[in-house]
């Protein structure tokens, strides 16, 4: 039996283990499985390795995506640059290879509906994710500020501190915190939404519920609106790519 599975805290809701379960009988692989392992601290994580020695590959998911990386045995040219990993290969010699595939679901999806005037994009958030972020708009040449709770010689914008013609010169902006998920669908990054227009890009990394509170601002201004569900699915493609390469 080839077996996978999702690191991550309070991960019931995981997209990881519905997508892949369905994966798995739609191609009848009758070999392979897919588990959560669900933890409260990340020193927990050699415990799994050890009472699950047939396992192939994780996905790590929030809050581990940078925590992970002391106990991998290397990473990949782009896990590395970004700093943080959502895809684990367990090697036959069981040594273990982080990747990123974040970066990539997230370009694929983004692309498609770039306009010549999405020159300028901000990213609100600052943890594992949005380095995923990052990296994508860097590979598409596209100028990137962190917005963050507290300022900082390399994130000076706040949530405090943004202004509405920050967000008419940030013709993307980026949901990379966890706040409008389910089941706390009243929440919404504190932006001045008002500066909001038709060519705006709103994109939620959030799937669960499909149009948060963010997007649906957005949508009042008439914004693209994107969430986070295909970017989920190229991600997790990547990762099956990975684990059986």
């Amino acid at each position: 039996m080839d077996r996978f599975g999702l690191i991550g805290k309070n991960i019931s809701y995981s997209f990881s283990k519905t997508y892949f379960k369905n994966k798995f009988q739609n191609e009848a692989l009758l070999n392979a499985s897919y588990e959560n392992f669900d933890i409260q601290n990340i020193q927990e994580f050699p415990k799994i390795l050890k009472s699950n020695p047939d396992l192939k590959g994780l996905n790590v998911t929030i809050p581990y995506k940078e925590a992970i990386i002391p106990f991998l045995d290397s990473l990949n040219k782009e896990a590395q640059e970004i700093g943080a990993v959502n895809t684990i290969k367990i090697c036959k010699n069981g040594k273990l290879k982080g990747y990123n595939t974040d970066w990539y679901g997230f370009k694929k999806t983004l692309e498609p509906v770039l306009e010549p005037h999405h020159q300028k994009a901000l990213i609100l958030g600052t943890g594992g994710a949005s380095k995923a972020i990052a990296f994508a708009l860097k590979k598409l040449d596209i100028a990137y500020t962190f917005v963050s709770r507290n300022s900082s010689d390399t994130h000076p914008i706040t949530y405090t501190s943004l202004s509405e013609s920050d967000i008419q010169n940030h013709l993307i902006v980026i949901n990379c915190t966890p706040l409008g998920t389910h089941p706390n669908i009243d929440d919404c990054p504190k932006i001045p939404y008002q500066a909001l227009s038709n060519k705006h890009i709103l994109y939620d990394l959030i799937y669960n519920p499909e149009q948060t509170k963010f997007l649906q601002l957005g949508k009042a201004k008439k914004a693209t609106t994107i969430n986070g569900l295909q970017m989920l699915i190229f991600q997790a493609n990547k990762a099956w790519e990975i684990w059986n390469s």
